[in-house]
Order: C-alpha cells, then sequence, then structure tokens
C-alpha cells in the first residue's frame, strides 16, 4: 500500500500533463485552420474564440500597394499604375496614388461594391494626370480633402467635383481642394483658358459650398475670372501664391464673409485699387500677404499707401517696398508720403536713347528726301507741266461733248452730217 498511495499522485501528475498538452494541440490546431475555409470542423468547435479572435472586414490589399488596416490608410506609391486599382478595401480613409502614370481619371473611377464609404483623403498627386472627366470622384461621400498637385491637366472637366449634371449633382462633401501647380504645357491646351477651365470647374453645379481652403500655388494664373470665387460662400484660406497675376480689379471677395487668409506673395501685383481695398477692409477675419510683389510707387499708389498706414489686415505690411520707378526702388510703402508718389513723364534712360536714336534716323530720311527733290527739280517741273497740259486737254474734250449735247441744233447738224 505504501508504494501503491506513493506512485498515485505521481500517475495523476501525468495525466494532468497529458491533458495539458492535448488542450494545447488542440488550440494550435484550431487557431492555424480558422483562416481557411477548409477546416469547418475545427471553426465550428470553437465559434466564440474565432469571432473575437480576428474580425476580418472584406477586401484584401491589392499587389501593388501597402495597406494597413489599423491606420485606416492604402498607399500605391511610385507604382506606374495606369488606373485606380479596383480591388481597393473598403475600410480606407486615407488612399495615396501619387507617383504613378493614370493619365485620364474617368468618371466613377471609384465606384466599388461594397462603396469606398469611409475615404476621407484622397492625393493623386503627380500622377501625370492630363483629363479629369465629370463625375470622376462621385460615390465618395465622405471625401474631405483631395490633392491633384503637380498633374498637367490639360482638360478638366466643369463637372468634375459636382457629379455629370449641373442640375442634379449633391452638394461635395469636400472641405478642402489642393490643386498646385495643374497648369498644363501651352501646345495641351486645347485654345481654352486654363483659368476659364479652373474657374468653370470650381462653380459648376454649386457643389463646393462647403469648401474651405482652396489651393491654387504656381500655376502661372494671370488673372482671377470675375465669378471664380461667387459659389465659394464657405472658404476660409485662398492661397494663390507664386502666380503671375497683374490686378486683382474683376475678382470680387464680396461674398467671402468666412475668409481668415488670403495668400499673394509672389505675384505680379503692381497696386490694389480703391474697390479691391474697400472688399478686404469689409471682410470681417481676413488676414493678407502681399509680400515678394513689383509694387510701382507712382500717384497711382497714393490711395493703397494710405490704407495701409490704417488697416491691420495686411500680414507683415513694414516688408513692402517699392520696385519702380528706379528712383524709389526698395523704398518702404509705409514710409512714403504723398509728395514722394508722382506720375512723372520720365522714361528710363535706355527708352530714352531708343527714341534719340529713332529721331536722328527720321531726320536722315527726311534730309535725303529732300536732296532727291531738290536735285531733280527741273525734271519734276516739267513733268508737272505735262500732267497739266494732259489734264487740261482731256477737260477740254469733256467740255466739246458736253456743248454738242446740251444744244439740239448741234446735235441735228452732227447726225445730218454723219448721214
Amino acid at each position: 500500500m505504501p508504494g501503491g498511495c506513493s506512485r498515485g499522485p505521481a500517475a495523476g501528475d501525468g495525466r494532468l500533463r497529458l491533458a495539458r498538452l492535448a488542450l494545447v494541440l488542440l488550440g494550435w490546431v484550431s487557431s492555424s485552420s480558422l483562416p481557411s475555409s477548409a477546416s469547418s470542423s475545427t471553426s465550428s468547435a470553437f465559434p466564440v474564440s474565432a469571432a473575437s479572435a480576428q474580425p476580418q472586414l472584406p477586401g484584401r490589399c491589392p499587389p501593388a500597394c501597402e495597406c494597413s488596416e489599423a491606420a485606416r490608410t492604402v498607399k500605391c506609391v511610385n507604382r506606374n499604375l495606369t488606373e485606380v486599382p479596383a480591388d481597393l478595401p473598403p475600410y480606407v480613409r486615407n488612399l495615396f496614388l501619387t507617383g504613378n502614370q493614370l493619365a485620364v481619371l474617368p468618371a466613377g473611377a471609384f465606384a466599388r461594391r461594397p462603396p469606398l464609404a469611409e475615404l476621407a483623403t484622397l492625393n493623386l498627386s503627380g500622377s501625370h494626370l492630363e483629363e479629369v472627366r465629370a463625375g470622376a470622384f462621385a460615390h465618395l461621400p465622405s471625401l474631405r480633402q483631395l490633392d491633384l498637385s503637380h498633374n498637367p491637366l490639360a482638360d478638366l472637366s466643369p463637372f468634375a467635383f459636382s457629379g455629370g449634371n449641373a442640375s442634379v449633382a449633391a452638394p461635395s462633401p469636400l472641405v478642402e481642394l489642393i490643386l498646385n501647380r495643374i497648369v498644363p504645357p501651352a501646345a495641351e491646351r486645347q485654345n481654352r483658358s486654363f483659368e476659364g477651365a479652373v474657374a468653370a470647374a470650381l462653380r459648376a453645379g454649386h457643389a463646393l459650398r462647403g469648401l474651405r481652403r482652396l489651393e491654387l500655388v504656381s500655376n502661372r494664373l494671370l488673372y482671377l475670372p470675375r465669378d471664380v470665387l461667387a459659389q465659394l460662400p464657405g472658404l476660409r484660406h485662398l492661397d494663390l501664391r507664386n502666380n503671375s497675376l497683374v490686378s486683382l480689379t474683376y475678382v470680387s471677395f464680396r461674398n467671402l464673409t468666412h475668409l481668415e487668409s488670403l495668400h499673394l506673395e509672389n505675384n505680379a501685383l503692381k497696386v490694389l485699387h480703391n474697390g479691391t481695398l474697400a472688399e478686404l477692409q469689409s471682410l470681417p477675419h481676413v488676414r493678407v500677404f502681399l509680400d515678394d510683389n513689383p509694387w510701382v510707387c507712382d500717384c497711382h499708389m497714393a490711395d493703397m499707401v494710405a490704407w495701409l498706414k490704417e488697416t491691420e489686415v495686411v500680414q507683415g505690411k513694414a516688408r513692402l517696398t517699392c520696385a519702380f520707378p528706379e528712383k524709389m526702388r526698395n523704398r518702404v510703402l509705409l514710409e512714403l508720403n504723398s509728395s514722394d508718389l508722382d506720375c512723372d513723364p520720365i522714361l528710363p534712360p535706355s527708352l530714352q536713347t531708343s527714341y534719340v536714336f529713332l529721331g536722328i534716323v527720321l531726320a536722315l530720311i527726311g534730309a535725303i528726301f529732300l536732296l532727291v527733290l531738290y536735285l531733280n527739280r527741273k525734271g519734276i517741273k516739267k513733268w508737272m507741266h505735262n500732267i497739266r497740259d494732259a489734264c487740261r486737254d482731256h477737260m477740254e474734250g469733256y467740255h466739246y461733248r458736253y456743248e454738242i449735247n446740251a444744244d439740239p441744233r448741234l446735235t441735228n447738224l452732227s447726225s445730218n452730217s454723219d448721214v
């Protein structure tokens, strides 16, 4: 009995170890067979643990992309893709399709089943896009930020952001639209105004009324069409840096009552006229940035200088300096007085030299012409006499015929003599 008693606990420990080992093996087999659809028996044996261990969302990561389900992000960067991947996972919230060869973005390019209902940020910069068709961003109900920068958009449909029909288009959910450096080469503009194409896309269908940020940096814009901002009442940040804007005379900021920042640095602005100054002053929250523009400090600048001295709208106004005329170069605008601003008709030295040279050439030509006339004065006089005699003979002939036709007797005499 003592021996049997000594063996009893040992045998019980052995059975316990075997039972534990069996449970571990069963758990390992069940966990390894869960992803496979073939192992139905194991998954049915542990239904609760399988559902809680690894919940799967439908859709897989496209082969050319990198996906992070935890961050809800898909990156298809520098893959030379020619179209948007068809098998994007529906959980994607941030989609990066940069550095590809997309060329054309057709209508419904992101339409999927199930839809990409959570997609909020879409970056298509640097993907060689040349055409964006109507309704290209339809079926993206949560899209908030769209970046099309660094694409030569030769053909931007007026309904690219609003759908195919302006009368039935639903409001776009876009809050931020980034269109930096999208101007196509001049040879690819198809005789269309780039400024006009952008304006048509921004105002079509009233779709972008909820837009808060618009960036149009480095697009070589020469002007802003009159109604380019008319359908953007919610705009808060407008970035127009590094363009070629000469004037803001035609554009109106009156309806942008929520505008907070207006960036106009590195343009070709020479002066802001009274209408523009009054509109900017009427916006309650705006901050305007005007650095690095070639301001012309002549008599037309007087109103702007007076406005700058009084307003708090312009940020960094102490840095604004004159670029022209030469005598005013690098003068600070805030330090100018009305006596400094005149419109002298003094031409630049190079232009003065050109006009002097032109006057000398014209005088030389005139002198040569007079000399030729003087040397040929006798021949010219004889030629004038010959012309006078010829005209006299001609007129006498007309006068003789008129007298014959006017007198009936002479007419009858002429007809009898003919007989």
